[in-house]
Protein backbone atom coordinates (compact mmCIF):
# COMPACT_ATOMS: atom_id res chain seq x y z
CA UNK A 1 0.00 0.00 0.00
CA UNK A 2 0.91 3.56 -0.59
CA UNK A 3 2.20 5.80 1.70
CA UNK A 4 -0.18 9.11 1.90
CA UNK A 5 2.33 12.96 2.15
CA UNK A 6 -0.27 15.91 3.18
CA UNK A 7 1.67 19.13 1.79
CA UNK A 8 0.41 22.37 4.19
CA UNK A 9 1.49 25.72 5.27
CA UNK A 10 1.36 26.36 8.76
CA UNK A 11 -2.06 28.87 9.56
CA UNK A 12 -0.15 32.36 10.08
CA UNK A 13 -1.97 35.19 9.58
CA UNK A 14 -0.22 37.10 6.22
CA UNK A 15 1.63 33.51 4.80
CA UNK A 16 -1.64 31.44 4.12
CA UNK A 17 -4.25 31.51 2.10
CA UNK A 18 -2.66 35.20 0.99
CA UNK A 19 -5.39 35.91 -2.10
CA UNK A 20 -8.15 35.45 0.69
CA UNK A 21 -7.01 38.33 2.89
CA UNK A 22 -9.02 41.08 1.34
CA UNK A 23 -12.41 38.89 1.65
CA UNK A 24 -11.17 37.87 5.24
CA UNK A 25 -8.29 39.29 6.13
CA UNK A 26 -5.14 38.32 7.53
CA UNK A 27 -6.41 36.13 10.86
CA UNK A 28 -9.57 34.70 8.13
CA UNK A 29 -7.68 33.14 5.86
CA UNK A 30 -5.66 31.96 8.29
CA UNK A 31 -8.37 30.13 10.13
CA UNK A 32 -9.37 28.87 6.59
CA UNK A 33 -5.96 27.65 5.94
CA UNK A 34 -6.39 25.34 9.69
CA UNK A 35 -9.37 24.15 8.00
CA UNK A 36 -8.49 23.05 5.00
CA UNK A 37 -5.37 21.56 7.02
CA UNK A 38 -7.74 19.78 9.27
CA UNK A 39 -9.50 18.25 6.58
CA UNK A 40 -6.80 17.03 4.48
CA UNK A 41 -5.08 15.14 7.25
CA UNK A 42 -8.77 13.62 7.95
CA UNK A 43 -8.99 12.75 4.51
CA UNK A 44 -6.00 10.93 4.49
CA UNK A 45 -6.62 9.16 7.33
CA UNK A 46 -10.25 8.31 6.77
CA UNK A 47 -8.43 6.78 3.33
CA UNK A 48 -7.06 4.16 5.74
CA UNK A 49 -4.49 2.91 3.07
CA UNK A 50 -1.15 3.85 4.12
CA UNK A 51 0.83 5.74 6.62
CA UNK A 52 0.69 9.40 6.76
CA UNK A 53 2.67 12.30 7.03
CA UNK A 54 2.62 15.95 7.26
CA UNK A 55 5.18 17.86 5.35
CA UNK A 56 4.77 21.46 6.85
CA UNK A 57 5.96 24.69 5.45
CA UNK A 58 7.79 27.29 6.97
CA UNK A 59 8.85 24.60 9.05
CA UNK A 60 6.91 21.87 12.37
CA UNK A 61 7.47 24.58 15.08
CA UNK A 62 4.05 26.15 14.39
CA UNK A 63 1.83 25.31 17.46
CA UNK A 64 -1.14 23.75 15.14
CA UNK A 65 1.06 21.22 14.09
CA UNK A 66 2.36 20.23 17.74
CA UNK A 67 -1.09 18.51 18.52
CA UNK A 68 -1.08 16.08 15.58
CA UNK A 69 -0.21 12.75 15.84
CA UNK A 70 1.15 12.09 12.78
CA UNK A 71 4.55 12.08 11.28
CA UNK A 72 5.65 15.82 10.96
CA UNK A 73 8.61 16.74 8.03
CA UNK A 74 9.44 20.55 7.32
CA UNK A 75 9.45 20.50 3.64
CA UNK A 76 12.94 21.63 2.21
CA UNK A 77 14.10 24.76 0.61
CA UNK A 78 13.35 25.20 -2.73
CA UNK A 79 10.40 25.47 -5.31
CA UNK A 80 7.51 23.02 -5.11
CA UNK A 81 9.52 20.71 -7.22
CA UNK A 82 12.20 20.55 -4.55
CA UNK A 83 9.31 19.76 -1.89
CA UNK A 84 7.52 17.12 -4.33
CA UNK A 85 10.72 15.24 -4.74
CA UNK A 86 11.38 15.17 -1.38
CA UNK A 87 8.11 13.89 -0.47
CA UNK A 88 8.55 10.61 -3.26
CA UNK A 89 12.39 10.01 -2.87
CA UNK A 90 11.56 10.06 1.38
CA UNK A 91 8.55 7.55 0.74
CA UNK A 92 10.97 5.66 -1.85
CA UNK A 93 8.00 3.41 -3.00
CA UNK A 94 4.38 3.71 -4.02
CA UNK A 95 3.32 7.63 -2.49
CA UNK A 96 -0.21 9.89 -2.94
CA UNK A 97 0.91 13.24 -2.43
CA UNK A 98 -2.38 15.73 -1.69
CA UNK A 99 -2.09 19.03 -0.32
CA UNK A 100 -4.08 21.10 1.84
CA UNK A 101 -6.21 23.41 -0.37
CA UNK A 102 -8.66 20.50 -2.32
CA UNK A 103 -11.25 19.90 0.37
CA UNK A 104 -13.32 18.41 -2.52
CA UNK A 105 -10.80 15.49 -2.28
CA UNK A 106 -12.59 12.72 -0.04
CA UNK A 107 -11.18 9.22 1.13
CA UNK A 108 -12.47 7.75 -2.32
CA UNK A 109 -10.29 9.59 -4.51
CA UNK A 110 -7.47 8.59 -2.31
CA UNK A 111 -7.98 5.08 -2.59
CA UNK A 112 -8.48 5.23 -6.66
CA UNK A 113 -5.42 6.55 -6.82
CA UNK A 114 -3.77 3.72 -4.89
CA UNK A 115 -5.68 1.34 -6.87
CA UNK A 116 -4.68 2.81 -10.19
CA UNK A 117 -1.08 2.55 -9.11
CA UNK A 118 -1.67 -1.26 -9.75
CA UNK A 119 -1.46 -0.77 -13.21
CA UNK A 120 -0.30 3.10 -13.45
CA UNK A 121 3.05 4.35 -13.17
CA UNK A 122 1.32 7.78 -12.26
CA UNK A 123 -1.81 8.99 -11.60
CA UNK A 124 -3.54 12.55 -11.33
CA UNK A 125 -6.34 14.36 -9.84
CA UNK A 126 -6.86 17.09 -12.60
CA UNK A 127 -8.18 20.51 -10.66
CA UNK A 128 -10.51 22.72 -12.86
CA UNK A 129 -7.77 25.74 -12.89
CA UNK A 130 -5.20 23.24 -15.00
CA UNK A 131 -2.91 22.08 -12.43
CA UNK A 132 -3.70 19.06 -10.15
CA UNK A 133 -4.93 18.45 -6.23
CA UNK A 134 -3.08 14.67 -6.00
CA UNK A 135 -0.54 12.86 -7.67
CA UNK A 136 0.39 9.63 -6.68
CA UNK A 137 3.21 7.25 -8.65
CA UNK A 138 4.76 4.16 -7.67
CA UNK A 139 8.13 5.80 -7.83
CA UNK A 140 10.07 8.95 -7.72
CA UNK A 141 9.57 10.29 -11.45
CA UNK A 142 11.66 13.71 -11.19
CA UNK A 143 11.05 14.70 -14.87
CA UNK A 144 7.71 15.51 -14.23
CA UNK A 145 8.59 18.48 -11.54
CA UNK A 146 11.47 19.95 -12.93
CA UNK A 147 11.25 23.12 -14.67
CA UNK A 148 7.24 23.53 -14.17
CA UNK A 149 5.28 26.51 -14.44
CA UNK A 150 3.64 25.87 -11.14
CA UNK A 151 0.74 27.84 -10.11
CA UNK A 152 -0.14 28.44 -13.66
CA UNK A 153 -3.16 26.19 -16.29
CA UNK A 154 -0.43 24.59 -18.23
CA UNK A 155 0.95 22.00 -15.33
CA UNK A 156 -1.40 18.79 -15.98
CA UNK A 157 -0.99 19.14 -20.00
CA UNK A 158 2.62 19.60 -19.13
CA UNK A 159 2.76 16.54 -16.96
CA UNK A 160 0.37 14.48 -19.19
CA UNK A 161 3.17 15.04 -22.24
CA UNK A 162 6.57 14.58 -19.92
CA UNK A 163 4.73 11.26 -18.54
CA UNK A 164 4.04 10.21 -22.54
CA UNK A 165 7.11 11.39 -23.50
CA UNK A 166 8.82 9.23 -20.49
CA UNK A 167 7.17 6.01 -21.54
CA UNK A 168 4.95 6.44 -18.02
CA UNK A 169 1.39 5.36 -17.90
CA UNK A 170 -0.73 8.13 -16.61
CA UNK A 171 -4.17 7.33 -15.09
CA UNK A 172 -6.62 10.28 -14.63
CA UNK A 173 -9.07 10.56 -11.70
CA UNK A 174 -12.11 12.79 -11.37
CA UNK A 175 -11.42 16.74 -12.23
CA UNK A 176 -11.44 18.30 -8.86
CA UNK A 177 -11.11 21.95 -7.72
CA UNK A 178 -8.83 24.07 -5.18
CA UNK A 179 -9.63 26.91 -3.01
CA UNK A 180 -7.81 29.76 -3.73
CA UNK A 181 -9.57 32.60 -4.33
CA UNK A 182 -12.98 34.26 -2.85
CA UNK A 183 -15.63 32.53 -5.19
CA UNK A 184 -13.27 28.78 -4.58
CA UNK A 185 -13.65 29.35 -0.78
CA UNK A 186 -17.91 30.57 -1.21
CA UNK A 187 -18.01 27.18 -3.68
CA UNK A 188 -16.41 25.00 -0.71
CA UNK A 189 -18.98 26.96 2.11
CA UNK A 190 -21.89 26.41 0.05
CA UNK A 191 -20.81 22.64 -0.50
CA UNK A 192 -20.11 22.53 2.80
CA UNK A 193 -16.64 21.73 2.87
CA UNK A 194 -15.88 24.72 4.99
Amino acid sequence: MPEVAVFAKAPIPGYAKTRLIPLLGPEGAAQVQARLVARAIATAQAADIGPVSLWCAPDCSHPFFAGLELTLGPQPDGDLRAHMLAAFEAAGGPLVLIGSDCPALGPEDLHAAAAALACADVVIAPAEDGGYGLIAARRPQAQLFVDMPWSTAAVADRTRARAAAAGLVLHELRTIWDVDTAADYERAVRAGLL
